[in-house]
């Protein structure tokens, strides 16, 4: 995974027909950004490295990359994809907290990427019970066509930003008419009128104070992830012992949430059916 605005070395190798590395008569690299158009950087091929072949290229959009190399004389091709973090990935803690909790000297950076993508897993499995943690902004379809209320997808939701009609000549609203319930992300008018659709919310979601049982138990589930990199030394996975114990699977995840972790998670667990 690589940050936005970060350099990332795409390498590839040529190779004739029976592998042997040869240098290619020409050779074109095309990558496809996120939002679907294609740029072909100039490709570089060091003179004491035969059939090796690389472009350091900035990242400028998050998402994710396709790379597709193909070379002529002789003919060969390869494609891999890369992944790009936006600027606010939105973890539910830091490096250097997720490598304190590990016991990750801070002056050990090998494995910093690793870490960050377990957080980066870490906070999915925790906004799966609990809803957003960090604030990012929402846009969702309601294809209502009257109602008295609706009911945002994505909670806690901090506030609206606009309302607006789906089709042409639709009726938009101003939040400042409406009444925003954060918790249950109940919308209304406050003149108690009824709501035209389909409507387009744009709303921000997550928590300006994100609590503390939340945050134990994303450590708790950051240690069970990480102890899959420790091989048998993390032991099994059996019922009872320790904190990170899993005695029985959740539903779309598995053994992935110890039951201590669960435990922590339940004063903010989302209503059932906004999962």
């Amino acid at each position: 995974m690589i940050d936005l605005g970060a350099a990332v070395r795409l390498i590839a190798s040529c190779t004739d027909a029976g592998g042997v590395p040869a240098n290619a008569d020409s050779v074109t690299l095309t990558l496809t950004l996120p939002d679907g158009t294609t740029t072909s950087p100039a490709v570089t091929n060091p003179p004491t490295v035969v059939g090796q072949y690389s472009v350091d290229y900035t990242a400028t959009q998050p998402g994710r990359h396709t790379v597709h190399w193909q070379f002529a004389g002789p003919a060969a091709a390869y494609a891999d994809v890369f992944d790009v973090r936006p600027t606010d990935p939105g973890f539910l803690f830091s490096l250097a907290d997720a490598k304190k909790h590990l016991n990750v000297a801070a002056g050990s950076t090998g494995d910093d990427d690793e870490i960050r993508d377990w957080s980066a897993a870490t906070t999915w499995i925790v906004e799966h019970f609990v809803g957003p943690v960090a604030r990012r902004s929402v846009t969702e379809r309601h294809s209502f066509t009257t109602a008295d209320t609706r009911v945002l997808r994505h909670t806690p939701a901090i506030a609206l930003t606009s309302v607006v009609p789906v089709l042409a000549g639709g009726h938009s609203y101003d939040p400042a008419d409406l009444d925003l319930d954060p918790d249950t992300g109940i919308v209304q008018r406050l003149d108690g009128g009824v709501l035209y659709g389909p409507l387009r919310f744009n709303y921000t979601a997550g928590r300006a104070q994100v609590r503390a049982n939340i945050t134990g138990a994303g450590r708790i589930i950051l240690q069970h992830l990480w102890r899959t990199q420790r091989g048998s030394a993390r032991g099994p996975v059996i019922a009872g012992g320790d904190d990170y114990a899993v005695s029985e699977p959740v539903a779309g995840i598995g053994y992935a949430i110890p039951n201590r972790a669960l435990e922590l998670l339940e004063p903010d667990r989302l209503p059932p059916g906004l999962a």
